[in-house]
């Protein structure tokens, strides 16, 4: 490992897609992503050879993609659309079996979009995909984008993976409410972070990406008040230490089950309180 070097926000879906590039060449891989490392770039195997323990640390960003995938392809058959937004480098479109019909709209800065759209201009999409160059941080711009997808469509799906982390509490809250205003957005796919987890992500790799300008910030010490508080209630929750049990990628699982075994037990059916892992959300406005 070198020394760490800058990360920015745009920086971090080259690193996360080394992560699934490195997951889809394993022999159990639990996702194939043929397009991970040519996206993924000289750029994410940089980041990834320079940030402390990325490699060990890793698992939890290959069990939020599987879990994602899951509910992803549990959800798309009942949705007209899927946005992602901070949609980084994810392939998912081209990867997994989705209805044909289905609209896939990503928003990411456009120099991001531009790069992931030049290099999979060969390859053929499942479904319908769009793409929206914006800065999710211009509240106008964004409203206006969510209003006209909510006009065109009668259940949105939204997925925001490895958005929320680097937004203030404040900002995370507003986000929240522009999207359960639209009553077409029926559910919010994400993942939460909790305090004590920032606090070794932060001593871990906080250096690198505060140095980018992309310092971890949104870890709610209760993720279902929070939500609830903005129009949305909590329709599921994957622990990551449960998931990662499940699908054999979180180390020294024994262990853990020993120590924490009463976190674990609750987190299956956990609706308020610190949570690590993938959120289903649900819309309380659409969805009484």
């Amino acid at each position: 490992m070198s020394d760490a070097i800058a990360v920015t926000v745009s920086d971090t879906a080259h690193w996360v897609a080394m992560y699934r590039a490195l997951e889809s060449e394993r022999p159990d891989a639990l996702f194939h992503d043929p397009h991970a490392r040519t996206l993924a770039g000289r750029r994410g195997e940089e980041i990834l050879d320079s940030m402390p323990r990325a490699r060990q640390y890793g698992w939890p960003m290959v069990v939020r993609t599987a879990v994602l995938d899951e509910l992803i392809l549990r959800l798309a058959p009942q949705a007209d659309a899927v946005l992602n937004l901070a949609a980084g480098l994810d392939a998912r479109p081209y990867r997994l079996a989705l209805p044909p019909a289905l609209r896939w709209i990503e928003v990411d800065f456009p120099q991001t979009l531009d790069y992931k759209a030049r290099l999979l201009a060969d390859a053929a999409p499942r479904c319908t995909v769009e793409r929206v160059p914006l800065d999710l941080a211009d509240r106008g711009a964004r409203t206006d984008l969510f209003a006209r997808i909510g006009s065109q469509n009668a259940r949105v799906l939204v997925v925001s993976e490895g958005l929320l982390v680097y937004l203030a509490p404040d900002d995370a809250g507003v986000l929240a409410s522009d999207l359960a205003a639209v009553g077409a957005m029926r559910w919010w796919l994400t993942d939460i972070a909790s305090p004590w987890v920032l606090r070794i992500m932060a001593r871990t790799w906080g250096k690198a990406l505060s140095s980018g300008g992309a310092p971890f910030r949104f870890a709610p010490a209760d993720a279902g008040s929070f939500f609830t508080s903005h129009g949305w209630r909590v329709a599921e929750y994957r622990s990551n230490m449960l998931e990662g049990a499940r699908l054999k990628r979180f180390p020294g699982v024994w262990f853990w089950r020993i120590l924490f075994w009463r976190a674990w037990a609750r987190a299956a059916t956990q609706r308020d309180g610190q949570m690590v892992g993938v959120l289903l959300l649900e819309n309380a406005k659409t969805n009484a």
